[in-house]
């Protein structure tokens, strides 16, 4: 047996066996049966974690095996090397266990569901095919074998560093869907859960799924070992901080209480799972500290051991995870109030600028996507600056002030009325569509971010600078970044989502308010980069036909604010009318507040936008006036300038000749 094969069997026996310990501490593996009530039986109760560790030790491992290929191993020239393309080649058949166990676990699923032995349940196929296709839960495991297959098959055929990343990103989407279905949904925040939940799984993956396969690449004594490690010690950092706060937010969303944690059985549990993440960091820290020298001496030995110690603990870790997830928080006594639970806060009181300005609430992924836009610009800046290279002062004004919008209009008491006011959420759309993008547009953070990064140490590898490179010249943004597409994606997209049931359903669950919040921002930031945009584009407007481009476009906003003053029937009347909220007015007369609102609220981006091209315009001319100076200086000239200099030196040259002859 290899090393590497004794490496993933002790992975798997630590798994297991933090997972049993874990169940019979929390009291899952011996719960306490009614007579009278259904059991599915000792084979599901077991059957049913074991299946999900499966399922999620898969999918790490395919993510790790990805996030190695595309971005820990070095590529030349975007192609895959030899130890690359055996991980992907390995992703594929991880992909389709993967699939397996997620069909393994909705099998158990539904016996768990009916109270019924698994051979039982399963002999009845309606009881199969109503829960993967009636509930979430088996929706969200139909979803993760399709995608699973679907990455097993695409592996088979990928030989490029981009197919790799495409790969990647396609196997985090899929870790995300079963988890969403279960205790975060039902939270008292099921927002703040949801969204918790998610960052903690995606970095949870990529750290763990890296790990696993570095280890096992220095088990086997793999080339490029020095680069790999290097390279995941750099993102494990960041995994790890995201793990840590991730994890923090998911706990306070579930617990009442600080005492949950320890007179819970959840809450032990949680206990013990932070225990195992602290010593995590030590060992993480350790690596960065002496493994990683010795690595870079020739001495791997060190390295290989602590690393492979490191994957146990992490596989033990994973164990203890999917016992915690089989494991019933705390009960919280919550008002009953359908209100409380669409929106995760109570109905606001009347709306006024005090209410406005004093009723945050706190959106965590929008609160770390500003975050991050405002830290990364901020190091980029001092990268520069340190260097001794000038960045406009204006450029990082227009940036900053776009970001403190963006936190104002998801994080204020401007967010909570918008959940429960059409007028109130017209304003926030129009301002995250139509003015924040114009701020974060005019601070060119891709030109920014091509002067900070460093190139590749290797040539002809891809580091940060090299990938943000290949995205802008991919035939994706060509395409997306093309003023028609810009255009009609910023147009039409407004009519699709409020004229449809995608603006309902979009409002009703807290990942689509997610997707429409961030749609509003990509459309928004792709229209006004083709218009007013500093960074390097694949297409370029002339300014007159930037300004044609902004007065076609502008009017149609004012036909969709006509549109709905101009409408009979109140938009997503189900979701307004659920809420019960006592003050306010009719809602169809804040439906026709919010199209007026639509109607009149294009002025102001109109207006910004007209003095950025104008000072664009003229910036641009004075830039060409000074080339052309210098030219002349330098003994070139303008060949127009040139030409008509030498066209009047003729025609005085002629004029002298006539006089000449008059004279003689």
């Amino acid at each position: 047996m290899t090393r590497a094969a004794r490496l993933a069997l002790a992975a798997a026996a630590a798994a297991v066996a933090a997972l049993v310990i874990a169940m019979i501490a929390g009291g899952a593996a011996f719960p306490r049966i009614i007579a009278g009530l259904p059991d599915a039986g000792a084979v599901t109760r077991w059957g049913l974690p074991l299946a999900k560790l499966a399922m999620d030790a898969a999918g790490v491992l395919t993510v790790g095996l990805l996030l190695a290929a595309a971005a820990l191993l070095p590529n030349d020239k975007g192609m895959l090397g030899a130890s690359a393309t055996g991980y992907v080649r390995a992703a594929s058949w991880a992909a389709l266990t993967w699939a397996g166990s997620a069909f393994l676990t909705l099998v158990f699923e539904v016996s768990d569901s009916w109270g019924q032995p698994v051979l039982q349940a399963v002999s009845s196929g309606n009881y199969l095919s109503s829960y993967a296709t009636q509930t979430s839960q088996g929706i969200a495991l139909t979803l993760v074998i399709l995608f699973a297959v679907a990455i097993s098959l695409f592996s088979r055929g990928a030989i490029t560093a981009g197919a790799a990343a495409g790969l990647l990103v396609f196997a985090l989407v899929t870790m995300l869907p079963p988890a969403l279905t279960g205790h975060a949904s039902s939270s008292p925040n099921h927002g703040l859960a949801t969204t918790a939940l998610s960052l903690h799984l995606l970095a949870l993956a990529l750290w763990v799924g890296g790990l696993v396969v570095v280890a096992v690449h220095a088990v086997r004594r793999e080339p490029r070992l020095d680069v790999a490690a290097a390279r995941f010690s750099r993102m494990a950092l960041w995994c790890y901080v995201g793990v840590g706060a991730s994890g923090v937010f998911s706990v306070l969303a579930r617990l009442s209480a600080v005492s949950d944690l320890w007179t819970s059985s959840y809450g032990v549990l949680v206990v013990a799972k932070v225990v195992a993440f602290v010593l995590l960091g030590y060992v993480g820290w350790w690596h960065r500290q002496r493994t990683l020298a010795a690595l870079a001496a020739d001495r791997p030995r060190a390295f290989t051991r602590l690393a492979a110690g490191e994957a146990l603990l992490m596989a033990a870790t994973v164990g203890l995870a999917v016992a915690l997830s089989r494991t019933r928080p705390p009960e919280v006594s919550l008002p009953a109030d359908r209100a409380f639970e669409l929106l995760g806060f109570p109905v606001p009181p009347p709306i006024s600028l005090a209410n406005l300005a004093t009723l945050w609430w706190l959106d965590l992924f929008f609160a770390l996507v500003a975050a991050l836009l405002a830290g990364l610009y901020a190091a980029g800046v001092v990268r520069l600056l340190r260097r001794g290279d000038a960045w406009p002062w204006g450029r990082t004004a227009a940036w900053f002030l776009g970001v403190a919008i963006l936190v104002i209009a998801t994080q204020s008491g401007l967010a909570r009325y918008a959940k429960v006011m059409f007028d109130v959420h017209m304003i926030e759309h129009m301002t995250l569509s139509m003015i924040v993008p114009i701020f974060l547009v005019l601070g060119a953070p891709v030109t920014l971010a091509l002067r900070a990064l460093k190139p590749a140490v290797r040539r002809g590898d891809r580091g940060p600078r090299e990938w943000l490179t290949t995205i802008l010249h991919s035939r994706f943004v060509r395409v997306a970044a093309h003023p028609g597409i810009a255009t009609a994606l910023f147009i039409a997209s407004t009519y699709a989502l409020y004229f449809t049931p995608l603006f309902a359903s979009a409002m009703e669950e807290h990942l689509g308010h997610i997707w429409m919040t961030l749609h509003f921002l990509i459309t928004g930031s792709l229209f006004f980069w083709v218009i007013i945009g500093v960074d390097p584009a694949p297409h370029r407007l002339p300014y007159v036909g930037r300004l044609l481009t902004l007065f076609v476009t502008m009017p149609f906003h004012a036909f969709f604010g006509v549109a709905l003053m101009m409408t009979g029937a109140v938009i997503a009347s189900d979701w307004y009318e659920q809420l019960g909220r006592t003050w306010g007015g009719p809602l169809i007369d804040e439906q026709r507040d919010g199209g007026a609102i639509a109607w009149g609220f294009g002025e102001i981006p109109t207006l910004i936008v007209l003095l950025a091209i104008a000072v664009q315009w003229y910036q641009d001319e004075d830039r060409k006036g000074r080339r052309a100076d210098r030219r002349a200086d330098r003994g070139g000239g303008d060949p127009e300038l040139d030409a008509y200099n030498a066209y009047l030196a003729r025609l005085n040259k002629a004029g002298k000749a006539g006089r000449a002859d008059q004279a003689d």
